[in-house]
């Protein structure tokens, strides 16, 4: 069978193929969080993720495009350069692999991702999704294909960087800021490409995979996001639109200095300064960035959303508003040295994410189920406090009761006094720890081409090209510096290994946070009393 093939902007979308898993010798349960379609004619269970009925019958993505090379990697799935067979556009295909759709939430993101990007009208900032397919393994999306690079890649290749530069950005992120009721949640700079290399080109949106539609008033509780972008309110559990004012806040503070203004050594740490709110405007560039500039960012980065500024109230500040007139002096090399430091240790340490989360495997789940199955004596489909606590310490868990029992509130997102299988999912992987040794072993071999047991030099540049083929040699030198602290020129696996756990060295932990890691971050502020679940800002 063909794969289902959803109009975007067409009110329906497709029927379902089967669903085929390769043969092992257990039995194969199928995701519990798709919709159950029954059977196909050779007994495999249907599943389907995109909702909608055909509008125009089954039909394979091939038919229609020719899938090329691979232009990026993610926890769910590859992106790749897509042509369409009749008019030799060159497009954009995420294929969103349905074996990675582990639990209920992650089945509703690729949903709700469909939605808003069907239904938002065309934008010059906002990436225009052309297709929805779907297929047994995957769910694909074909979109526009942005080719003028990620955000700071530009601006650092530029050998004039400005605050009238990143005026005109700040502007263009904040305008596409809740338009049409959507709310981004997850605005960074990785999240923004160039359309193409021109000088002019526009600037897009192009990730709305956590973003949802909102109502006048209404409020979120769920944690999602990325580190050092995400508002204080948002580890609160009580959040609405504010959050995306603060994250641009965020970016505009690394364009202007090129650092974050909250980081620290620690995941908890950076959600600590986030709570804390203090912004350092004393060191270097800051005593030549203009006075209006720094007030627009204090506003921005106000940490009670009653009085930060709206998208519109920003956009008509008098920094943005005068933005012809805003400093064209080159605000230094030290901004262009960070922000190239920036965005090449973070293609560093996101490829090797990429990697680990590809070869999460079938089986690692599947042990998730029989170890849920194992803790629901009473197989009533859900896990009480009782029977976590003795499963945990079936295999061997030296978690203390206490422990235990905050690790069960943060985990119960509905309430309810029990884990159902998706919260459970959550509880599990952050108990395991999924990047384990074998899933490093990986990634340094996606690195390591010839097999020498180091990655050598050439091995990084070539990993870590940018769009234009280019890798910065200063960059790549201050990257082995860092990396490699026996300063034999080359990264060993243990040097490897070590900068992956360094887990928040901003240079190298720009990257989302699964939802299991922020509800125990959220665990241990409660722990250590930075945060209090009751203050909700009044609202």
């Amino acid at each position: 069978m063909g794969n289902c093939c959803v109009k975007v902007g067409n009110s329906s979308s497709s029927s379902t193929s089967s669903r085929r898993r390769k043969h092992r010798n257990k039995e194969k349960r199928p995701n519990p969080f798709a919709e159950d379609l029954g059977l196909d004619p050779c007994g495999t269970p249907r599943l389907r993720v995109l909702k909608e009925e055909a509008a125009v019958g089954c039909c394979n993505i091939t038919d229609k495009y020719i899938l090329g090379r691979e232009l990026g990697r993610g926890e769910f799935g590859v992106t790749y350069l897509c042509t369409d067979k009749e008019t030799r556009e060159a497009l954009a295909c995420k294929s969103i692999s349905k074996r990675k759709l582990r639990t209920a939430v992650d089945v509703e993101d690729v949903r709700r991702e469909v939605a808003i990007m069907s239904s938002l009208p065309e934008h010059p900032n906002v990436v225009r999704l052309k297709a929805a397919y779907e297929d047994s393994e995957a769910v694909h999306l074909v979109m526009e294909l942005c080719e003028g690079g990620e955000l700071f890649d530009r601006i650092v290749a530029r050998g004039h960087y400005s605050e009238r530069a990143a005026a005109n950005v700040t502007r263009t992120i904040v305008e596409m800021c809740h338009k049409n009721g959507v709310m981004h949640r997850d605005l960074k700079p990785e999240n923004f490409l160039y359309a193409n290399k021109k000088e002019n080109a526009p600037l897009k949106a192009i990730d709305f995979g956590l973003s949802v539609f909102f109502r006048p008033g209404e409020r979120f509780s769920e944690i999602v996001g990325s580190p050092y972008y995400m508002a204080p309110e948002v580890l609160k559990r009580n959040y609405g639109p504010e959050v995306d004012v603060w994250s641009a806040g965020v970016i505009l503070y690394i364009l202007l200095c090129g650092v974050p203004p909250f980081w620290a050594e620690t995941e908890q740490g950076v959600a600590q300064a986030i709570l804390r709110v203090v912004i350092d405007f004393k060191r270097d560039p800051w005593p030549k960035v203009s006075d209006s500039a720094k007030s627009l960012v204090r506003q921005m980065l106000e940490s009670d959303p009653r009085r930060r500024l709206s998208a519109q109230q920003v956009l008509e500040h008098p920094w943005l508003t005068n933005a012809k007139k805003a400093p064209n002096i080159p605000l230094g090399d030290i901004v262009r040295s960070r922000l190239k430091q920036f965005s090449v240790m973070n293609r560093f340490k996101k490829k090797a994410l990429g990697v680990i989360a590809e070869h999460l495997s079938v089986e690692e789940v599947e042990i998730i189920r029989d170890m849920f199955k194992l803790m629901d004596t009473d197989n009533n489909g859900k896990v009480t406090f009782e029977e976590l606590k003795a499963g945990l310490k079936k295999v061997g868990s030296q978690l203390a009761e206490s422990e235990m029992k905050l690790l069960m509130e943060a985990a119960d997102v509905d309430g309810n006094g029990a884990l159902d299988y998706g919260e459970f999912v959550a509880v599990t992987i952050h108990l395991q720890r999924m990047e384990n040794d074998e899933h490093f072993r990986r990634a340094f071999m996606f690195f390591d081409k010839d097999g020498s047991g180091f990655i050598e030099i050439d091995e990084l540049r070539e990993a870590l090209m940018d769009e234009s083929g280019q890798t910065d040699t200063e960059v790549l030198n201050n990257i082995m510096r860092e990396v490699d602290t026996d300063k034999d020129n080359r990264i060993s696996y243990e040097e490897f290994v070590s900068m992956m756990k360094t887990g928040t060295d901003w240079r190298k932990a720009s990257r989302h946070y699964s939802r299991e890691r922020f509800k125990n971050l959220s665990v241990n502020l409660m722990k250590d009393g930075s945060l209090k679940m009751t203050d909700d800002f009044g609202v």
